[in-house]
């Protein structure tokens, strides 16, 4: 597979990556109970982790280092991997009814973020097996 593209398959790879770290993780009454309570600068934290986690594997599992001419995909794909990781981690929450979208919707992103953190991980793991 290319390191030039971004493609079904690579989306299908993050899909699954990032399900199988969320899926465990949205049973646990400590993450939505978490949710309520963790201040904003500790989201800040969890994100930037997030996306360091995301660039670090990127740039070595997938990339192999040799990001130099290629920095813009290498930033598109890290935003598409935690993009697609944010939407598995929703629609995992909304599937087990912990997603107060309406009722408490800052609630709901801050789960999301907090779950978002194994997810991306999960996510971008998977998609790099092949690029070795």
């Amino acid at each position: 597979m290319s390191k030039e593209t971004i493609n079904f398959e690579d989306i299908i790879q993050v899909i699954v990556g990032a399900s199988a770290l969320t899926i465990p993780v949205a049973f646990s009454e400590e993450s939505w109970k978490l949710s309520e309570t963790l201040p904003t600068l500790n989201l800040i934290v969890i994100i930037l982790l997030s996306l360091l986690f995301i660039n670090i594997y990127s740039f070595q599992g997938i990339f192999q280092g040799q990001v130099k001419h290629r920095l813009s995909h290498f930033v598109l794909r890290t935003i598409i991997d935690y993009a697609v990781t944010f939407i598995v981690v929703f629609i995992i929450l909304f599937a087990l009814n912990r997603m107060p979208l309406l009722e408490e919707p800052l609630i709901a992103f801050k789960r999301i973020i907090i779950l978002s953190f194994p997810a991306s991980m999960g996510g971008v793991i998977v998609d790099g097996f092949d690029k070795e």
